[in-house]
């Protein structure tokens, strides 16, 4: 780039506050897998980009009660918010979108307050072979990952191959009525199991005891252990079973269901084959696999085998769309995991969610020892990440008055990282109600009470951590205490930066042992040109400072 174009893009920076794109030319992202930033945003609570959907089903909000229905968010919304930039900005490089397939078409009970529970988040499966209305069109799906890709932002969607959803009222009605006392059309909260029959063997007109543990009658009962335990009382996939099955009478009956029987299939299967079909159709980059747990390894690696088959094949017909050729990717989520390497990393899984992170929070004001440790981890091609995350749909929302510091410790720690949606915007939490507290971490997304301030700062903070694989693979050096410096070098790729916490006032910090004497720098959370001179820089007096080789004159 000439130094005359360099310079005014400098100058544009520190007028418009877009700190980070005069770097972009320097930029040394790595690979994906060597560098994840996960954008997790619950569908239905994102952006609705078609009203007229809103009602699929004969779904309706519940005024006053409102934590468990659909709130409008789809698929549309998503690609509007990718057209106007919203995830570019941040520097993600892939977006986990909750389970976009058909839930069931009703409601169950939730929570000790009783409330409607729908399947908004994903985990109440009827069909894995059509998208639930409510999320949108097929179209919309492919446009959706096209969009995505010309930016270079992955899709994953999140999936589940330890249970179904529950039989509701409303999916009965409709497809098994034989279950049914009459008048269920009727049922409330307070009688809504009144209107099952459970003294009729009906119920294997649902899934079938060949297919789930249910503890219903003319079903196997649960196990207790993990992998044969109901989860919430949800029917357990028997994935383990290696005997062919038939498609179940209530998919048979489905006149829209692109199901059909695969002769000599067990049900592990029909799963893999079923969520697959959206990778190979599609050119969904990645799964994020729920409650790995209670499924055993030898799924999530068949799983693994055939998704990467699928998306090798989808970019083979697609040459124009896909990102690059890399492997179809693999996170998830086991309970308790924190940083380290897992034998689940060898069954399928290139990352797994990283619980301890949230935890340590006490450490973020002060994170040396946190992001040495991390680095010890992480450094170099270990060959696996896990995701640190501040907040999430399964645990809580982070403090709301902390986010500026938790920001900062997350974007800047080593290994792979998952963004909650709203974290950046501030996010109020929504309902909880009594017995279903997490309920109140995935309320709607706050587009009209943005905190513009903190959206800079994750936005700064995004777009360089998405720049350098460093802060991701880098060996980490504390380069002083105060203000609180440090290095990242990829000895792999020679990506190099340099951060300082926390300089209250202008400072001169010694990079010697990381850039050559006379080269130029840019600084890039407030858009600034350095230069080392006598080993060292000049840092200015913010929040954060953030260093990186400027571009080439």
């Amino acid at each position: 780039m000439p130094r005359r174009s360099w310079l005014a893009l400098a100058a544009a920076a520190l007028l418009c506050g877009c700190a980070g794109l005069p770097a972009a030319p320097a930029a040394v992202p790595g690979s994906f897998a060597d560098n994840p930033i996960v954008y997790l945003v619950i569908t239905d609570r994102f952006a609705n980009g078609d009203p007229s959907n809103d009602g699929a089903y004969g779904r309706q909000r519940e005024p006053g009660n409102d934590a468990g229905t659909f709130h409008g968010g789809d698929l549309k919304g998503l690609k509007q918010k990718l057209d106007e930039g919203w995830f570019r900005a941040l520097g993600v490089n892939a977006i986990w979108i909750t389970a976009p397939y058909e839930q069931i078409r009703g409601w169950t009970q939730g929570g000790q307050a009783a409330f409607k529970h729908y399947g908004y988040h994903g985990y109440y499966a009827l069909d894995y072979t059509v998208l639930d209305q409510a999320m949108g069109t097929p179209d919309e799906l492919r446009a959706l990952v096209d969009t995505a890709h010309a930016q270079g932002i992955r899709i994953l969607f999140d999936v589940v191959m330890n249970h179904p959803g529950y039989l509701d009222l409303a999916t009965a009605r409709e497809l098994l009525p034989e279950v049914l006392w009459p008048g269920s059309e009727q049922a409330t909260l307070k009688n809504y199991h009144s209107f099952f029959d459970y003294n009729s063997f009906e119920f294997g007109r649902w899934w079938g005891r060949d297919w789930v543990r249910a503890g219903l009658p003319g079903y196997t009962d649960p196990g207790r252990d993990d992998l044969t335990m109901q989860l919430a009382h949800l029917p357990d996939f028997r994935t383990e079973n290696p005997q062919p099955v038939r498609l179940p009478e209530l998919l048979r009956r489905k006149q829209d269901t692109r199901a059909v029987d695969l002769p000599g299939t067990p049900v592990r299967g029909y799963l893999v084959r079923w969520l697959t079909d959206w990778v190979r159709e599609y050119g969904i980059d990645g799964f994020r696999a729920d409650t790995v747990k209670h499924v055993e390894p030898e799924a999530w690696a068949e799983l693994k085998r055939e998704a990467t088959a699928a998306l090798a094949d989808w970019k083979a017909r697609h040459p124009g769309k896909k990102i690059d050729d890399a492997p179809f990717w693999m996170v998830g989520e086991y309970w308790g995991q924190g940083p380290a390497r897992s034998p689940l990393h060898d069954s399928g899984f290139d990352a797994l969610l990283d619980f301890d992170f949230q935890q340590r929070a006490a450490q973020y004001t002060q994170p040396e020892p946190l992001f040495a440790a991390y680095a010890a981890t992480y450094a170099g091609r270990p060959g696996f990440s896990n995701l640190a995350y501040i907040s999430s749909h399964d645990t809580t929302l982070f403090d709301r008055g902390r986010l500026f510091e938790a920001a900062t410790a997350l974007m800047l720690v080593p290994g792979g990282v998952q963004v909650f949606y709203g974290d950046e915007t501030a996010r109020p939490p929504g309902e909880a109600p009594r017995g279903d507290e997490q309920q109140a971490t995935r309320s709607d997304m706050n587009w009209t009470d943005i905190d513009r301030p903190l959206l800079a700062h994750w936005q700064q903070l995004g777009s360089f951590r998405q720049r350098h694989v460093a802060l991701a693979r880098g060996r980490h050096a504390q380069l002083q205490a105060t203000p609180y410096a440090f290095s990242r070098i990829d000895d792999a790729s020679g990506d190099r930066v340099v951060v300082a916490l926390g300089v209250d006032a202008p400072a001169l910090l010694d990079v010697s042992s990381v850039f050559r004497e006379g080269e130029r720098l840019w600084e890039a959370y407030g858009g600034q040109a350095l230069v080392v001179q006598g080993g060292r820089v000049a840092l200015p007096a913010q929040r954060v400072v953030l260093l990186e080789r400027a571009p080439a004159p």
